[in-house]
């Protein structure tokens, strides 16, 4: 929020993971209490740093589940909305999921930034605009309009 980013819908993460250069194999570690540890962090960050290898810095998906917007935010305040970590068919292994606080953590986590200006037949346009609008919010949501995303987000930290 204060670097000026939203966080993506579920149908963004899709179509950033359709549009990266590099598709990433999900690399899943064993579950356990282990996987909320810095260990686990670590180890699967070098999995992740491994299976880039040179191409860093391009375009990637499929290393870690996405931290989304969702309107399910709405009715499960207090808790943080996962998705994504697609396989290499293209299908995620989390569906949209909310049953985690949203001070949960683990390895398997990510955060996607993205812009909060978006282009709407060559216009710019504030993303959160888009997203609310019943006309242009099919694009990036599966759920319809998003109101109001920045509150959706601020539940994370509050």
């Amino acid at each position: 929020d204060r670097m000026g980013f939203l966080l993506p819908t579920t149908r963004m993460v899709d179509a950033i993971y359709e549009q990266a250069r590099v598709r990433l194999a999900p690399q899943p570690m064993t579950p356990g209490a282990a996987m909320t540890t810095t260990r686990y962090f670590w180890a699967h960050n070098q999995t992740v740093d491994g299976q880039v290898g040179n191409r860093a810095g391009a375009l990637t998906a499929g290393q870690k589940k996405d931290i989304v917007l969702s309107n399910r935010l709405y009715s499960n305040p207090g808790r943080i909305a996962i998705y994504g970590w697609h396989r290499t068919n293209g299908t995620p292994i989390q569906p949209l999921s909310t049953v985690h606080g949203a001070y949960y953590a683990d390895y398997s986590h990510g955060v996607r930034l993205v812009s909060r200006t978006a282009y709407v037949n060559g216009r710019a346009r504030p993303l959160a605009e888009i997203l609310a609008d019943p006309a242009y919010a099919g694009i990036l949501s599966k759920e319809g309009p998003i109101q109001a995303p920045e509150r959706l987000m601020a539940a994370l930290y509050r």
